[in-house]
């Protein structure tokens, strides 16, 4: 399979089928309890992420990319905190949601933006870039390009998560692989920890932070890496 006809995917079902399921899980209604499961697990990743940044106590008036923004679970906290968001996502359904749930939830969406756009073209500069959940769309002979162009986009640091490539977690996809569904419409990538880290080093960036979030069906490797 192609990079295109893997972005084409990507695009197709999560402003379709996927738009629904995924909103639901990253939305507060009922799931089943795989859904709720995953809800729980990225929610863990991003209340880390949060923790991380409110800890630096430098959130007002900061720059931040959100790449793959989703619905605004990261930016619209961090925009209610004062920092000046840059949201974007592949489907234009999730950035319309993302809209919806800000205008809902701040007395102001002046200092945060979503667009409908595809990672490869993000452009400007920000002080952090942070990229969640991601990287599971894109397979290893791809990860390079994608963590090099988010690292030129960053100032001083870059948040990514990434689904770990262990013997475990193999397994355990392999035999998920056996009973595929309707919701199943887009290929997972693991990585290796070694390579992602390999990659970010010869940016000249250095880790800084590190944590991992594991729930029966959500794992989530996240690190966060600075400029030396």
């Amino acid at each position: 399979m192609t990079k295109t006809d893997d972005k084409t995917i990507v695009r197709e079902y999560f402003n379709s089928t996927g738009f629904d399921r995924w909103r639901r899980i990253y939305g507060d209604g009922q799931v089943n309890k795989v859904q709720l499961d995953i809800r729980k697990g990225h929610q863990q990743t991003v209340d880390t992420v949060l923790s991380w940044l409110q800890a630096d106590d430098n959130l007002s008036g900061l720059s931040i990319c959100d790449a793959g923004c989703g619905v605004g679970s990261l930016s619209i906290p961090l925009a209610k905190a004062g920092a000046v968001i840059y949201g974007s996502d592949i489907s234009e359904k999730m950035v319309s949601e993302a809209y919806q749930r800000a205008k809902s939830s701040l007395i102001s969406i002046d200092n945060v933006n979503f667009v409908a756009q595809d990672l490869e073209a993000l452009s400007g500069k920000y002080h952090t870039v942070v990229c969640l959940d991601v990287l599971i769309h894109y397979p290893q002979d791809q990860v390079a390009a994608m963590i090099n162009h988010l690292i030129s986009l960053a100032e001083s640091r870059l948040i990514i998560s990434f689904a770990p490539k262990t013997l475990a977690l193999s397994i355990l996809k392999k035999v998920g692989e056996l009973f595929p569904g309707p919701s199943k419409t887009t290929r997972a990538y693991q990585h290796r920890e070694a390579d992602i880290i390999k990659i970010i080093e010869s940016n000249g960036f250095s880790i800084q932070r590190e944590a991992m979030t594991s729930t029966s069906f959500y794992y989530s490797r996240l690190l966060e890496a600075v400029l030396q």
